[in-house]
């Protein structure tokens, strides 16, 4: 994609440009007709205007209702070239996104990190995926795709997907008022990314630190300046190493069961400062710039050794307490990865009965539940 040049006069939705996707992509995601890519204006994690890119699927199957799913990927990536518009084609399995289209749904699925790759910047992410649903349901779209003006829509997304998700069900509010959600599906969220490092470090899940550093500082050059100033220049963990994971010169195989701190002049002290403090806690940290207003459907492993099951509990409490509708099961088996497997047919059935079904949720539901991942 080539970066739009004039941003500022757009209002955040709108289409800069769309195509449709080169290639077969059609082939690489089963039960699509055509896929488009449309680059469209958005607002980044400093309110500055920006861009991003999302890509829709028209279902072969005939719709059974006016439906669009946004589903994000959780791609997880500190380099542009990891983002979905280019990853779909390596024929990844997308199982979610081909039940969807089955179901005769649209599919939209967004490069949610934007053009830095600013992997965990909530703010930024949540806006580009209410801008992407904002560019479909545009008029240069809408029609086109022969949606209704009573076309429903919901998000869905697991871990890196569900923080996506769940920033633009907080942001929606104050940012698109004007959109109106029938649903959320949100698994395995990462409700406070400060509290992710003391699970991984030293595992080998290691590499989500620099990820989550390089990616929230590309919304910040000031904190990226003081990121690059506080890593070692030399020895077996320095800074070529470190900020290469952004490039794909080191990849994530290189940080296992590494400790973070050793790459710092002053340890894991060096991320207490303030500008780092101040950048993640406007970024990083959900639950503090609205309320959903849409029903919502979580889902987490207790037991996640990504996410303490404690930080979503305390989400889910937070927007119960202030009357957001929402079913959150609580899996006391599995981890990370098992509950995105054992979670899914729970969010497909529930994302059934909410969009095609007539389920109304309302209040607040939480059970603790037994479900192995199968």
């Amino acid at each position: 994609m080539t970066p739009p040049t004039e941003l500022d006069a757009a209002a955040p939705g709108s289409i800069v440009r769309i195509r449709k996707a080169p290639g077969n992509l059609t082939a690489a995601v089963t039960n699509s007709s055509e896929a488009f890519n449309i680059l469209y204006r958005t607002t980044d994690s400093r309110y500055e205007p920006t861009w991003a890119v999302a890509t829709l699927f028209v279902p072969i199957a005939p719709a059974t209702a006016s439906i669009l799913l946004s589903y994000q990927i959780a791609y997880d990536s500190v380099d542009v070239n990891g983002s979905p518009s280019y990853t779909l084609y390596t024929g990844s399995e997308q199982p979610d996104i081909e039940w969807a289209l089955g179901r005769g749904r649209h599919v939209l699925t967004g490069d949610y990190e934007g053009p830095l790759a600013s992997f965990t910047a909530g703010v930024m992410s949540g806006h580009a995926v209410l801008d992407g649903v904002r560019a479909v349901l545009s008029s240069d779209c809408k029609g086109a795709l022969g949606f209704s003006d009573s076309v429903r829509y919901a998000l869905w997304g697991y871990s890196g997907g569900a923080l996506a998700s769940e920033w633009a069900t907080e942001l929606q509010v104050q940012y698109a008022p004007e959109l109106s959600f029938s649903a959320a599906a949100l698994g395995g969220l990462t409700p406070n990314v400060t509290n992710i490092l003391s699970l991984v470090d030293d595992t080998v899940s290691a590499s989500l630190i620099p990820g989550w550093l390089l990616g929230v500082t590309s919304q910040f050059p000031d904190a990226r300046e003081y990121l690059i100033s506080v890593l070692k220049k030399d020895g077996p963990y320095n800074a070529s190493t470190f900020l290469g994971f952004a490039d794909s010169t080191s990849s994530a195989a290189t940080f296992v069961n590494q400790e973070m701190g050793k790459y710092f002049v002053h340890g894991l002290a060096d991320l207490e400062a303030p500008l780092i403090k101040r950048v993640t806690y406007s970024d990083g940290i959900m639950g503090y710039h609205g309320v959903p207003q849409m029903p919502v459907y979580a889902y987490k492993a207790i037991h996640d050794e990504l996410s303490a099951g404690v930080d979503t509990d305390k989400l889910i409490e937070r927007y119960c307490e202030v009357g957001a509708s929402i079913y959150y099961t609580r899996n006391t088996v599995g981890d990370h990865v098992g509950e995105y497997v054992a979670g899914d047919p729970r969010a497909r059935a529930w994302l059934v009965s909410v969009m095609e079904q007539g389920h109304v949720e309302v209040g607040c539901r939480i059970e603790t539940i037994t479900d192995p991942a199968s």
